[in-house]
C-alpha cells in the first residue's frame, strides 16, 4: 500500500529529528550508521509539505464565493 504525501511527511521529519539528536553518523566498534542527508531530507520535506498543502485544498479561492446577480 502506498503512503499519502503526509505519511511520507511525518517519516522525514522523524528522520530530521533522528539526524538532528542523534547525529549524521556514528561507530561502534566495528559497525558503522550513517543516516540520510539533512540537506536532501530538507529539500523532501519542503516537497511534501507543498505536495500536502496543495492536497488538501488550501487554494487561493478556497473561500471565495461567486453570485449572479441576472434580470436587471
Amino acid at each position: 500500500m502506498a503512503m499519502t504525501a503526509a505519511e511520507r511527511l511525518n517519516e522525514v521529519e522523524t528522520a530530521i529529528t533522528k539526524v538532528l539528536c542523534g547525529g549524521q553518523s556514528y561507530q561502534i566498534g566495528s559497525r558503522k550508521l550513517t543516516r540520510a542527508d539533512l540537506s536532501l531530507l530538507r529539500q523532501m520535506q519542503k516537497e511534501l509539505q507543498a505536495e500536502v498543502a496543495a492536497g488538501s485544498g488550501a487554494g487561493l479561492f478556497d473561500d471565495t464565493y461567486v453570485a449572479f446577480f441576472e434580470g436587471r
